[in-house]
């Protein structure tokens, strides 16, 4: 693959696009806190129209500046949407339950070593909330622009510059500090380097967004859960374990079959 040491954006450029980011959502979310009640909005939906306005203002500069287009950043591939969807969908949702399962084990790790302080049992607690700005912050506006930006912008354009594991852990790497707290870098880090393959792989988000959606959505319907039978317990079964890990061996043996060496996991799709 030939190297473009130009291409934006770089490392450095990556860093100040996700402060800015942060910076309009904050901004935006100051804005609109004195009307907030007038236009309807809870502190929930606040957040999560800020998130919207804030990212994707930033896609769309990025987008401009790149003479991109939207449908060009979803899914770059030779291969068709509906295609990808058809094969790569089904075996990255069977991953769901492992990764779940895993998460909670390392959260709850992570916890005895660092306790949670008060605000951010807080912020956690406002995440799985289930209101109906949480939910469409987690489950549908996090996993979409989130997405677009750390695979579609970011990863696409490190992939021009590094080579190919070393983009998708940079990549992964941003994508942990995003989330400004060790629980969720932990799993963000090595998620972002699973849906960075399955990028680099496919040269589509749309797997990449099945799976993020499907595990935000699985962690806000099992928060839910365990607060309507007020417990606070995450243990599971052995069963559940093995089940878990039967249907994520069957969705990488699926993924390996239809990716592996395929026409759509060379770089010539990327401009």
């Amino acid at each position: 693959m030939q190297q473009k040491e130009d291409a934006f954006p770089n490392i450095q450029q990556s860093a100040l696009l996700l402060l800015a980011g942060f910076l309009l959502q904050y901004v935006i979310a100051i804005a609109l806190y004195d009307y907030r009640r007038s236009i309807g909005l809870g502190e929930h939906e606040l957040a999560a129209l800020s998130m919207l306005l804030g990212n994707g203002l930033v896609l769309a500069t990025v987008l401009h500046f790149q003479r991109r287009s939207y449908r060009d950043l979803l899914h770059s591939s030779a291969t068709s949407a509906l295609a990808t969807t058809t094969l790569l969908v089904p075996p990255v949702l069977l991953l769901v339950p492992l990764i779940t399962l895993l998460d909670y084990a390392l959260v709850s790790f992570l916890q005895n070593v660092f306790p949670l302080s008060r605000w951010e049992e807080q912020a956690f607690a406002n995440m799985v909330a289930g209101s109906v700005g949480s939910v469409v912050a987690a489950c549908i506006l996090a996993p979409v622009l989130e997405e677009m930006l750390f695979r579609g912008v970011l990863l696409r354009s490190f992939l021009q510059q590094q080579p190919r594991w070393q983009a998708i852990s940079v990549s992964a790497l941003f994508f942990g500090f995003a989330h400004l707290n060790i629980y969720q870098f932990v799993l963000a880090f090595w998620l972002g380097l699973v849906l960075g393959w399955l990028y680099e792989r496919s040269r589509s988000l749309i797997p990449c967004i099945a799976l993020h959606g499907a595990l935000n959505s699985w962690v806000v319907v099992s928060a839910q859960g365990v607060q309507a039978q007020n417990s606070t317990s995450t243990e599971f079964s052995a069963v559940g374990w093995a089940a878990s890990l039967l249907a994520a061996l069957i969705g990488v043996w699926l993924l390996r079959r239809f990716l592996i060496g395929s026409s759509a996991a060379t770089p010539k799709n990327v401009a």
